[in-house]
């Protein structure tokens, strides 16, 4: 069976400037009006807005042009526009410059979305090391997904367990392996993932009824496969995900 990954997946000077407001000079904290630059642009990529991002970012290089936070979000602004080789550029710039672990991060995931898997679960690696990271438990997970696609099923389990330990409701390491059990015929240990998998969760993806169903099937549960197959179908029925299973369940017969 084929792996559908989820993929799974977020200034600073010393010196003061002023401007004028009237008669008098205003001091302007340069840190301040960096950060507040940098936090409008991000704003403006959550929703899309390329251009606003792009001139705030502008206004925040003219402050400081060797800020790791203005070049990745310069990059994220490159990545999502599809100008990929200045994306690279800038996160590299970012790292080569101090940027720290949420870049690294960030840049692992850029690759990730590229198609370059051994390098994606390198750098995801070294956002492991970091032990105060917040999005540690993240990153072990994401370093799974990664090592799934290059065909290291065995670290990819190890490292989804690792996630799990840090956050044991993670959802997409749940169902990650489950996955693996349910392919490697372990329906035990497919059936307690999926378990905890449906317990933290308020409402299933149609991989995790797809999931459910075939761990029913196995083990005889009528009515866990008549449950999770109507949800499918009243819910699902157009994915691509839903249509490329049931197209593979008719070869099957």
């Amino acid at each position: 069976m084929k792996y559908f990954s989820l993929l799974i997946l977020t200034v600073f000077l010393n010196a003061c400037v002023t401007e004028t407001s009237g008669p008098e000079p205003v001091p302007v904290n340069p840190q301040m009006a960096l950060e507040q630059r940098v936090g409008l642009a991000r704003q403006y990529i959550g929703v899309g807005d390329w251009a606003n991002a792009k001139r705030n970012l502008e206004l925040a290089a003219d402050i400081d042009p060797n800020s790791p936070d203005v070049l990745e979000a310069f990059a994220l602004v490159y990545q999502r526009t599809g100008e990929f080789e200045r994306a690279e550029r800038s996160f590299d710039r970012a790292l080569a410059l101090g940027g720290g672990s949420r870049i690294k991060n960030n840049y692992a995931a850029f690759l990730f979305a590229q198609g370059r898997y051994r390098d994606s679960a390198s750098a995801f690696e070294e956002v492991t090391t970091d032990t105060l990271y917040r999005g540690r438990s993240q990153a072990f997970v994401n370093l799974g997904l990664a090592l799934l696609q290059t065909g290291n099923v065995q670290d990819a389990r190890a490292s989804f367990d690792r996630g799990l330990l840090m956050e044991p409701r993670n959802a997409t390491a749940l169902l990650e392996l489950t996955q693996i059990a349910l392919t490697e015929g372990d329906e035990d240990a497919a059936s307690r993932y999926y378990e905890r998998y449906r317990q933290g969760a308020r409402s299933q993806t149609a991989r995790a009824l797809i999931l459910g169903v075939e761990i029913a099937r196995l083990q005889g549960d009528a009515n866990l496969e008549a449950s999770n197959m109507m949800v499918l179908r009243n819910l699902y029925a157009e994915t691509p995900i839903f249509r490329a299973w049931t197209a593979a369940q008719l070869e099957q017969r």
